[in-house]
């Protein structure tokens, strides 16, 4: 039989993180007693304190979506460059398409 998904609306999970972060008890200990998942409960733990650090040195997601565009711009750019660079060397007759830039 498969396991049935629960959702936990942001007020419910608000209070769980409360505790955990008020009182200092084991997370296990308040998952076991709220009947929620440890690892679920870890989770909106980890997500409540990254948003009161600001993100805790993490990417927001505009971020994360700018650094994966940037890295692909990157890549295309190194590749560019590459093929460049072996035609230049091909038609100079430079060994292993490398140019010298003096």
């Amino acid at each position: 039989m498969p396991e049935i998904r629960r959702k936990f609306d942001p007020e419910f999970r608000d209070g769980p993180v409360r505790i955990v972060r008020e009182t200092g008890r084991p997370i296990a200990r308040i998952a076991r007693e709220l009947g929620v998942n440890s690892g679920t409960l870890g989770n909106w733990v980890a997500r409540g304190q990254a948003e009161r650090d600001g993100g805790g040195g993490g990417l927001s997601a505009d971020d994360a979506a700018e650094l994966k565009r940037l890295r692909g711009e990157v890549a295309e750019l190194r590749m560019e460059r590459d093929v460049l660079i072996g035609s230049v060397g091909r038609r100079t007759g430079a060994r292993g398409g490398r140019l010298v830039m003096c």
